[in-house]
C-alpha cells in the first residue's frame, strides 16, 4: 500500500513568510493614510512627519545587515519573535506620541528596528534556502504577502482615520503585528534549511548536481568580498533608487489624492488598488523568472511598467484616474520583492542569500529612506507633488536601463 507523500516543509516556510510579510509591510504602507490627519491635528509640516518614515526606513535597512548574518546561522522564528515584540511596541507607543521627537523614537527607531526582523531579508531568504527549481514561484508567492497585507490593512487604517482617529489606527496595527507574527513564526518558521533535516531543496528525493549534499553547513562570505563585486553595486544602486520611488509614492500618494479633492477612504483605498495588481505581479514576475534565461529581464519589465504608472500619476485629477494609475503602477511594483532575491540567488548562490540580501538591504534602505523626506521637502517648498513625480520618472528610466547591464559572474555557494 502506497504511503501518501508528506507536504514538503519548504511550503510551510512559504506560508509563514507570506503571513509575516503581510502584516509587516501592510502596516508600513499605512503610514501615508496617517500623514494628512497628523499634519492637521498637530500643525506639523509634511517634511517633519515624513522624517519619521525616513528614520524608520534607515533603521530597518541598517538592522537588515545584522539580521541577514543571523539568518544564515539560526532559525528565523527567534529573529521574527524578537522583531515582532519591538515593532509592536513601537506602533503602540507611537499612538501616544504628541511631539515629533516622540514619534521619531517610537515609529522611526523602534518600529524600524523591529520590522527589519520581519522583512524581506528574513522571509525571502528563508524561502530561497528551501528551493532551487521552484525558487521563482516560491518567492513570488511569499512576496504576494506584501500586497495581501496592504489590501487588508490600508482600508482598515482609512476606516479608523475616518470614523475614529489616527491614533486608533496605529494602535490596532501594533496589536495585529504582535499577535500574528509571534504565533505564525513559532509554528511555521522553526527550521533553517533542508540539509539540516536530511532533506533536499524542492522536496527532491535524489540529489542533482546543482544541489548541496545532506549536511548542515554554515556558509560565510566576507563583507569585503561582497563589496568588491561590481554585480552587488549594480543591484544596490538599482534597487535603492527603485525603493526610493516606492517609498515616496506610498508615503505621499494618499495626501496627493486628498489634495485633489478625493475622499479619505477613496484615497486610502488607492493603496489597496496598487496592492491588488501588485499581488498578481508578485506571482507573475516570480513565475516569469523561472522561465527566462536571466531573471534580470523580469526586473526590467517590472520597472518599465512602474514608470508607465508614474507617468499616469502626474496627470491624476479624479478617482477614476487615481485607480487606473494605481492598477498599472501596482503591477510593475509587484516585480521588486520577488525578483531581487531570485537575482541574488542566481548570481551569488542560495546559501549566502541572508548575508548578501542583508547587506544589499542596507543600501536599498538608504535610497528608501530618501523617498519620504524628499516628497515632504518638495511639497513644502513647491506647494505640490508634481516635481516629485517628475523626479521619479527620471529615476525609473535610469534604473530600467542600468538593470540590463547586470552580469552573471561566479556563485559563492551552490
Amino acid at each position: 500500500m502506497e504511503t501518501k507523500p508528506k507536504i514538503f516543509w519548504g511550503w510551510f516556510i512559504v506560508l509563514g513568510a507570506f503571513l509575516i510579510m503581510s502584516i509587516n509591510y501592510g502596516a508600513r504602507y499605512c503610514f501615508g493614510v496617517f500623514l494628512k490627519p497628523m499634519a492637521d491635528e498637530f500643525s506639523w509640516s509634511r517634511s517633519i512627519i515624513s522624517l519619521a518614515a525616513t528614520i524608520n526606513m534607515f533603521v530597518y535597512s541598517f538592522g537588515a545587515v545584522f539580521v541577514g548574518r543571523l539568518l544564515d546561522r539560526i532559525a528565523p522564528r527567534w529573529i521574527i519573535t524578537v522583531g515582532a515584540t519591538i515593532a509592536a511596541g513601537g506602533y503602540i507607543l507611537a499612538s501616544l506620541a504628541t511631539t515629533p521627537s516622540g514619534f521619531y523614537i517610537t515609529y522611526g527607531l523602534m518600529a524600524g528596528l523591529g520590522s527589519a526582523c520581519l522583512g524581506v531579508v528574513v522571509c525571502t531568504s528563508s524561502v530561497g534556502k528551501w528551493f532551487v527549481k521552484k525558487r521563482g514561484v516560491a518567492i513570488g508567492v511569499t512576496t504576494m504577502g506584501i500586497s495581501f497585507g496592504t489590501v487588508l490593512l490600508t482600508p482598515l487604517a482609512g476606516y479608523f482615520v475616518n470614523f475614529f482617529d489616527w491614533q486608533s489606527g496605529v494602535l490596532t496595527l501594533g496589536i495585529i503585528i504582535f499577535l500574528v507574527a509571534i504565533i505564525v513564526s513559532q509554528i511555521l518558521m522553526r527550521k533553517t534549511q533542508p540539509e539540516a533535516y536530511d532533506l533536499l531543496p524542492d522536496g527532491d528525493k535524489i540529489a542533482i548536481p546543482h544541489q548541496a549534499p545532506l549536511t548542515q553547513t554554515v556558509y560565510s562570505i566576507p563583507t569585503l568580498t561582497i563589496l568588491k563585486d561590481s554585480r552587488f553595486w549594480t543591484l544596490a544602486v538599482c534597487q535603492g533608487l527603485a525603493v526610493m520611488v516606492v517609498m515616496s509614492v506610498f508615503m505621499h500618494q494618499v495626501a496627493y489624492a486628498m489634495d485633489n479633492g478625493i475622499s479619505k477612504i477613496a484615497a486610502a483605498s488607492s493603496l489597496a488598488a496598487i496592492s491588488i495588481t501588485g499581488f498578481i505581479g508578485q506571482f507573475f514576475y516570480g513565475w516569469l523568472s523561472d522561465r527566462l534565461a536571466d531573471p534580470k529581464y523580469a526586473s526590467f519589465l517590472g520597472i518599465s511598467v512602474m514608470l508607465t504608472g508614474i507617468v499616469l500619476l502626474i496627470n491624476v485629477h479624479s478617482i477614476q484616474g487615481l485607480y487606473i494609475y494605481a492598477l498599472v503602477y501596482g503591477f510593475g511594483y509587484g516585480s521588486l520583492a520577488p525578483v531581487a532575491p531570485i537575482v541574488i540567488a542566481d548570481r551569488f548562490g542560495r546559501h549566502v542569500m541572508g548575508s548578501i540580501y542583508g547587506l544589499l538591504t542596507f543600501f536599498i534602505g538608504i535610497g528608501g529612506s530618501i523617498g519620504p523626506i524628499l516628497g515632504g521637502i518638495i511639497y513644502d517648498n513647491c506647494g505640490s507633488y508634481r516635481y516629485l513625480w517628475l523626479t521619479n520618472i527620471f529615476v525609473l528610466s535610469g534604473v530600467a536601463l542600468a538593470i540590463l547591464t547586470l552580469k552573471k559572474g561566479k556563485q559563492y555557494s551552490t
